[in-house]
């Protein structure tokens, strides 16, 4: 009797654990259903130079300060290791909805003008292992005709069509950890006129950019772009080397509240894709190193709620 005692007990008291084994089993079956989003890929909607996966909370708008310093082996005494000049960007991007946002800003490289959309096709989730974001944009040149480029070309303009150039991009990211973040970005773009008629008006590119997390306000960033373009070709029909190398850059990104404080060396001067991808004129090798940073500012124009 006693022992029969003892198994009602021991079976009784098995009866709750099984319990809980089903129900943490049906949970996360229903987990497994639910999509579960990933979030904060990237600190800011820019990478360095470049864009990166990430849109704004919709009806939230970033104020973008982007400044260029001269070259670091222009000379101490000349140019304060460039700090004696400067290149900047202003720009303004506003989210429509949270996965589309517009932008437009104004370069004083070339006194250029651009404007872009965003789209964030695929979101990584436990169902998705991408982020898929859909970026392009239009640039406008608004120098005198008969300028020279820092190329040495000279350039002349026939009419207001020939100062275009469109783009067009695939941001593709995946959030490995908390920590790590890798980006993928096939890029094309068109030039309504060539720099001269040994170049190409449309012209490839293949970007590659990261992001590792120091701690929770701080990341370190970079980001490299390879011209898939035929230089040996061009060398050939031009006879002389091609001017342009590919664009590399290295910086720490600074999260302070509503800012984020972009800190970077790089070996172009460029601040849209027509120039750092396009146009970029120093290389690493020789030194040719810029300072810069970006800074963005985020407003919020949600309507506040009563209570």
């Amino acid at each position: 009797m006693r022992n029969l005692f003892i198994a009602c007990v021991l079976f009784l008291g098995s009866i709750p654990l099984r319990a809980q084994d089903d129900l943490m089993a049906m949970l996360e079956k229903e987990d497994a259903k639910q999509t579960n989003y990933t979030l904060a890929t990237f600190k800011a909607s820019r990478l360095i130079n470049g864009q990166t996966v990430e849109t704004i909370a919709k009806q939230h708008l970033n104020f973008w300060i982007s400044h260029r310093f001269g070259a670091i082996n222009s000379g101490f005494i000349d140019n304060f290791l460039g700090l004696d000049e400067a290149r900047i960007r202003l720009g303004l991007e506003y989210a429509i909805t949270d996965r589309l946002l517009i932008g437009a800003g104004r370069s004083t490289i070339e006194k250029t003008y651009d404007s872009y959309v965003k789209y964030k096709l695929i979101r990584q989730s436990n169902k998705m292992p991408v982020t898929v974001t859909a970026y392009g944009s239009i640039a406008s040149n608004t120098m005198k005709t008969g300028y020279t480029m820092e190329s040495g070309t000279v350039m002349r303009f026939n009419n207001n069509l020939q100062r275009q150039t469109f783009m067009g991009q695939l941001l593709i990211a995946r959030k490995f950890s908390d920590k790590l973040s890798v980006q993928l970005m096939p890029t094309l773009f068109h030039n309504n006129l060539a720099e001269n008629i040994y170049m190409e008006n449309t012209q490839a590119a293949m970007g590659f950019g990261g992001r590792y997390k120091l701690s929770n306000r701080l990341s370190v960033s970079a980001e490299y772009y390879y011209n898939l373009i035929e230089k040996e070709e061009y060398e050939e029909a031009a006879g002389q080397k091609y001017p342009y190398h590919n664009s590399l850059a290295i910086g720490f990104d600074i999260e302070t509240g509503g800012h984020v404080f972009q800190l970077h060396v790089t070996n172009s001067r460029g601040m849209i894709e027509k120039h750092f991808i396009g146009q970029t004129i120093g290389t690493w090798q020789n030194g040719d190193l810029f300072y810069g940073f970006n800074m963005a500012r985020t407003f919020s124009f949600e309507p506040k709620i009563k209570k």
